[in-house]
């Protein structure tokens, strides 16, 4: 089920991104980022509709996903 990221407090709104970052360990390329400036770029794929919150009833699990991966 997907969650709407306005309907998560806050706080827990940043503590789900910087988790996803930390376990993602995205690549950026040669380029170095800041772990701040990435969960910058996860929370604007939020509020942009590009990333989903998605909550998993049965495995009681919370992702963050990027939209397209959805439809695959």
């Amino acid at each position: 089920m997907m969650v709407p990221w306005q309907s998560v407090p806050d706080d827990t709104l940043t503590q789900l991104i910087e988790h996803f970052v930390l376990r993602e360990g995205t690549d950026y390329g040669e380029q170095e980022v800041s772990f701040a400036q990435k969960v910058d770029d996860v929370r604007q794929q939020l509020q942009s509709g590009e990333a989903v919150i998605v909550y998993s009833e049965l495995h009681e699990t919370v992702d963050i996903r990027r939209k397209a991966a959805l439809r695959s």
